[in-house]
């Protein structure tokens, strides 16, 4: 009989968020690495998405997770490392990670943002010791005209997040359980 257990379930969740990780410069540059890959990411938002530029102006914050590495076989997870950043200027660094169990198979890469629109959303992220994206975060789905589906409504909202950039053959990428760590890198 073939029982998954709690431990196997957690050994196999570990080995896959680690071997999601092995694309994200562990090891490297620390910071300075981080840094260029926002800065990167910053550049290609406000020249595919138009909207992102004001959007970016009215948040109190913007996290930007300019890789995301997923990878799974029944098991899945995914990591990825980006910096929050605040009028512009780095405040923190931080760690993306996510683990999923049920019908999955491949990897996939992308990278996405959440704005935090709201002081009390910003302030609540920061003092969390593990944040989590939940029901308040608000997806603007980009369309074929470079759009990133941003309307007053989604102003409105505490987080919005803008997902985009996927490569890989998982289809879909969703922030759903996602937590999110501060690190020093």
């Amino acid at each position: 009989m073939n029982s998954l257990t709690r431990r196997s379930f957690l050994l196999a969740t570990g080995s896959t968020v680690t071997l999601a990780a092995c694309g994200n410069g562990i090891g490297s540059n620390g910071a300075a690495t981080i840094d260029a890959r926002v800065d990167a990411e910053v550049k290609y938002l406000h020249d595919q998405f138009p909207g992102t530029d004001e959007l970016t102006r009215k948040a109190q914050g913007v996290l930007y997770m300019p890789l995301i590495t997923q990878a799974g076989f029944m098991v899945g997870g995914a990591y990825g490392r980006g910096a929050l950043r605040i009028n512009g200027a780095t405040v923190d660094y931080y760690a993306a990670a996510q683990a999923s169990f049920g019908f999955q198979i491949g990897a996939q890469q992308y990278a996405h943002a959440l704005f935090f629109m709201t002081q009390p959303a910003l302030q609540d992220f920061r003092s969390s010791p593990g944040w989590s994206a939940g029901a308040d975060v608000t997806y603007a789905l980009s369309d074929k005209g470079g759009n990133a589906g941003i309307s007053t409504t989604t102003e409105m909202a505490p987080v919005v997040a803008i997902v985009f950039g996927q490569a890989g053959l998982i289809a879909g990428a969703s922030l759903q359980g996602t937590k999110y760590t501060r690190i020093i890198p």
